[in-house]
């Protein structure tokens, strides 16, 4: 059970969570090195000018914080939706390997094509890279003796992210050339991103979200078990295709603009369940938000860490997550 219990309590806790959204990415937009007031915000988009505080406005902030949103609402509904087919609390893009599989297709593309690769190659590139993986992990997951095991998801998971983060570092090492464009996504960062990668992941990451939002009341009862669901006639395998779906379209997106970000599918939906509970109807736009929430807080505070650099997002929610993720596994209630 969650804190809220009645869909009124849960519909305003949603509404306040759009509103903090909403605070926090007007932070990031007026916020930084270089402060602004909403006036200026304002009128960069009344009259723009062309000066250096309407093109910082309107070409370096606004789509970072945009992209920060989707790519946190993107990575936390993603993670929502692996736990619930999978049935166990780590699962995550990141921890699945998915994030970097989609990592090391994009870094194979920029060896082989360099400059040539575009914007939308390099999502295609992601959603193979992500889909490879996730297939890789669903079939050794379910295979073997035994069926299905979530240990078994989870030490496949971790073995293919290994492999591919190693695939990953040879490329770069053979053909050096390809370093600064490869770090560009490596690291997990929303810096210099533009409304072109904004245009360019935005359909995908929406789609990614419907289907999510779409199969939530199956995701309810494939959470239970598989003797549950085919007991109530659900196609436990549609459910598991149309979440690996998802996941990819959410995940590879994300990896594809932002580079692999972690920990954001593994807290979130733990935080999000303590205040709605295990139904996904809730859940999904929970996580939306507090994903969106997360990843542009964490963005907006690593530009005051070693001021006048950067910390890059994906270091600062590495530095949340590993502590999560020791408690998560001390906890008795969840049971590989």
């Amino acid at each position: 059970m969650g804190l809220f219990q009645s869909q009124r309590a849960r519909l305003l806790g949603l509404l306040t969570g759009v509103l903090l959204l909403t605070g926090v990415m007007l932070l990031s937009i007026l916020l930084g090195l270089q402060n602004f007031h909403i006036s200026m915000l304002l009128h960069t988009y009344q009259a723009f000018d062309g000066s250096t505080e309407h093109m910082i406005i309107r070409d370096t902030r606004v789509p970072r914080t945009i992209v920060g949103a989707v790519v946190g609402a993107g990575l936390a509904v993603a993670g929502a939706v692996m736990q619930a087919i999978t049935r166990n609390p780590l699962a995550s893009p990141s921890v699945f390997g998915i994030n970097s599989g989609a990592v090391l297709f994009i870094v194979i593309g920029i060896t082989v094509l360099g400059g040539g690769l575009s914007m939308s190659g390099m999502i295609w590139l992601a959603f193979a890279g992500a889909a490879v993986t996730a297939l890789l992990v669903f079939v050794l997951g379910f295979s073997g003796p035994g069926g299905f095991a979530p240990v078994k998801l989870t030490l496949a998971g971790s073995a293919i992210a290994a492999f591919s983060a190693s695939v990953t570092s040879g490329i770069i090492l053979i053909d050096k050339q390809s370093l600064d464009q490869a770090l560009f996504w490596m690291v997990g960062s929303v810096v210099n991103r533009n409304m072109e990668h904004v245009m360019a992941m935005l359909p995908y990451a929406a789609a990614g979200l419907v289907l999510a939002l779409l199969l939530s009341r199956s995701l309810n009862v494939a959470a239970l078990g598989d003797e549950v669901s085919k007991g109530l006639g659900i196609s436990l395998f549609l459910v598991r295709a149309g979440a690996c779906i998802s996941v990819v379209l959410l995940a590879g997106s994300g990896v594809a603009v932002a580079g692999p970000i972690a920990f954001i599918g593994m807290i979130v939906p733990h935080l999000c369940r303590s205040l709605v509970g295990q139904d996904h109807r809730w859940l999904i736009p929970y996580c939306a938000v507090a994903g969106s929430l997360l990843l542009v807080l964490a963005d907006l505070v690593s530009r005051f860490v070693i001021m006048p650099k950067e910390v890059p997002v994906g270091v600062a929610t590495a530095l949340i997550g590993v502590p999560f993720l020791i408690y998560i596994v001390r906890r008795k209630s969840y049971v590989l």
